[in-house]
């Protein structure tokens, strides 16, 4: 072992130890060195909780404080092997979206929010709890920054290598370089049902873009993926009301979701995959038809279909594999099959490599025939585009470099979601801390009569046609059995909605109509949580799709207007060093405080990303933002190109 990995290893397990009082440190300095050997990191397994992680009641609790429980309940949600991914290395989701660098944090975190008054403030640093420090009442309960590290080192490499030091979150998961954080890291995630309901928006809102249709029956999306994430494709097509069809190579990927209902059915063979789409479109069906095989014999099939006698089976088209991570599990090569190229890709990876990429050419070509008959393709953000023009697909716009991100296809949120942002809409969440489904149960029900009177008023048609989603998606919620861990529930809400709804919530708890207080949230991928030039930003072009200001102002801005917890991450969804997150938590107490909190909060989260937008020359963004100033007197806003030249001459006079 050469000198600098001898010291980088001492480092780690030195960082490690100093939760530890020296007189264990013989003993837990060999344990912690053999954990980073083999895992590339120390996750400290010997303090393991012994009992059962889950999101317990709020009275549950040993804490002094309200807004302390309802962190406690977050965390151990976002912790409870039915929500984790990998709950023993305390991912959340996304291969490394870490809750905390390791188990001893977890503990000390607990501890500390159990002693936590209303004037004193938590800070972690990437999951290290830096301690409690005095604050006023109005200060945020807790304030959350990951992998936040200075931008001529935010790269792959040094992430690799601190988050080996266990000094940030990120990096390695048994040797693949995935992508995560963004609400794992701020304890806010509610499960699958955020992914599904976010595809069910985007696949209504293409629908209605692309195609001029409200009604998708019959209409066939064809697109691959049925893992973590990419699984809510199944669900969100049915609840769209579409024939999803759907490959996965992996049996027990596609076996999970058949198995819990959320795939509807499956076939082994292509040509009886085609005969079941043909029925389903004679007969204006609504399901989701898995395709257990490669993707690419599915679109290679579609086209020379079309090809042999002009039949077109698919209006719509995307892609949700790990296509952001091509090289180690995320893209299967069509030429062999699923068990042979896992095992080519650890002991042939150049030879797995050049499959990779032959299979992207050949999927990108079968698209292209199809997208040129009329079938409309999206990128799903999953980089799908990038790595198949890398391939040397064709995948960019003529006259365009292989190296620039200019491409036939548009990202979904460029094209469909950038839109809906840019109107203020965005996936708003809460959660029941009593754990009662009744609680709920109860919060559905006001959500869906504020929806529908809030429809009512005067608004443009593409307006209400947001509400219109949002109360058939909350019409389905319950009966579409999507709570997992947390009593938790997520809807597509304007400004004007998410202040109503807290409002009703938290006078809903004060009144006692609900058995404990309400915690509301949002996703980062939302109007204003989040600068991401590939996903979140891609529709903003004036030139600032790379500059992170939103976010960071997000994270500042909420955190002195009420919020009881932000988050500021760096990376997450589309890679480390590719993006800026910003996240908050608020608990609704039934305290008239909470209500004044929920409303001044909300109306920045949201008017923050409207009005960069709209100075964007976002035209949707700019009609929200006069709509908004019509309705909220004390909302100034600067307008692009308002500046009254007049009253600029007149600063600048000589005679002043």
């Amino acid at each position: 072992m050469n000198r600098t990995r001898l010291d980088s290893l001492q480092l780690a397990v030195k960082n490690a130890l100093r939760y530890f009082p020296p007189r264990l440190h013989a003993t837990l300095a060999p344990e912690f060195a053999s954990e980073l050997q083999v895992y590339g990191h120390i996750y400290m397994y010997r303090f393991l909780p012994d009992f059962p992680i889950r999101a317990y009641p709020v009275d549950a609790y040993p804490a002094k404080t309200t807004s302390a429980a309802c962190i406690m309940h977050m965390i151990m949600n976002n912790l409870d092997p039915r929500v984790a991914q990998f709950p023993q290395e305390l991912v959340t989701y996304g291969g490394n979206g870490q809750v905390f660098s390791n188990w001893a944090q977890f503990w000390l975190v607990m501890r500390y929010l159990s002693e936590l008054r209303e004037d004193q403030t938590l800070v972690m640093y990437s999951g290290h709890p830096l301690g409690l420090f005095p604050a006023t009442h109005h200060s945020p309960r807790m304030v959350i920054t990951n992998g936040m590290v200075i931008p001529s080192h935010s790269s792959r490499e040094d992430y690799d290598r601190l988050f080996a030091l266990g000094v940030t979150m990120c990096g390695w998961w048994r040797f693949c370089r995935l992508y995560g954080q963004m609400t794992a890291g701020s304890y806010c995630y509610i499960g699958p049902q955020g992914i599904v309901h976010g595809t069910t928006i985007t696949v209504l809102n293409a629908g209605r873009k692309y195609l001029g249709l409200e009604d998708l029956r019959g209409k066939v999306l064809v697109t691959s993926g049925l893992g973590g994430m990419s699984g809510a494709q199944a669900k969100a097509a049915v609840i769209a009301g579409c024939i999803a069809l759907i490959a996965e190579v992996s049996e027990e990927a596609l076996m999970k979701r058949y198995d819990q209902g959320w795939l509807k059915e499956y076939y082994r063979d292509v040509d009886e995959v085609i005969s079941r789409v043909r029925k389903a479109r004679r007969n204006h069906e609504v399901t989701s038809i898995g395709y257990l095989g490669n993707v690419v014999t599915l679109w290679e099939r579609l086209a020379g279909l079309l090809e042999a006698d002009g039949e077109m089976l698919v209006e719509l088209g995307s892609d949700q594999t790990s296509c952001h991570n091509p090289f180690n599990g995320g893209y299967y090569p069509v030429q062999i099959g699923f068990q042979e190229a896992r095992e080519m890709m650890g002991e042939e990876p150049e030879k797995f490599k050049a499959l990779v990429e032959e299979s992207l050419r050949r999927q990108v070509k079968a698209i292209n025939k199809l997208s040129k008959a009329g079938m409309k393709f999206w990128d799903y953000g999953n980089a799908f585009l990038l790595e198949a023009g890398r391939a040397g697909a064709s995948v960019h716009l003529p006259g365009a470099s292989p190296d620039s991100l200019r491409f036939r296809y548009p990202s979904y949120v460029q094209d469909i979601m950038g839109d809906i942002f840019s109107m203020g809409f965005g996936p708003f969440r809460w959660v029941c801390t009593s754990g009662s489904p009744d609680d709920l149960r109860k919060t559905d029900q006001m959500a869906i009569r504020l929806l529908k009177d809030l429809s009512n008023e005067e608004m443009p048609e593409w307006v209400r046609s947001q509400y219109s989603d949002n109360i058939r998606w909350m019409e389905g919620a319950g009966e579409a059995a999507l709570v997992v861990g947390s009593q938790a529930r997520i809807l597509y809400s304007d400004q004007k909605g998410r202040v109503a709804l807290a409002a009703l919530f938290n006078e809903a708890v004060a009144m006692d109509e609900l058995e404990g207080p309400v915690v509301i949230s949002r996703d980062h991928h939302d109007v204003s949580g989040t600068d991401s030039p590939y996903r979140e930003t891609s529709n903003i072009e004036d030139g600032s799709a790379f500059c992170a200001d939103m976010a960071v102002q997000n994270c500042i801005g909420d955190a002195f207007r009420g919020a009881t917890w932000v988050a500021l991450h760096n990376g997450g969804g589309v890679g480390w060093g590719e993006v800026t997150n910003g996240g908050f938590g608020l608990v609704l107490d039934g305290t008239p405080e909470a209500s004044e909190r929920a409303k001044a909060m909300l109306a920045w989260d949201v008017s923050n990303g409207v009005a960069r937008r709209s100075w964007a020359g976002n035209p949707f963004a700019m009609d929200a933002v006069e709509r908004t100033m019509a309705e909220d007197s004390q909302l100034k806003i600067t307008m692009p190109h308002s500046v009254d030249e007049g009253i600029l001459r007149s600063l600048f006079s000589t005679d002043r």
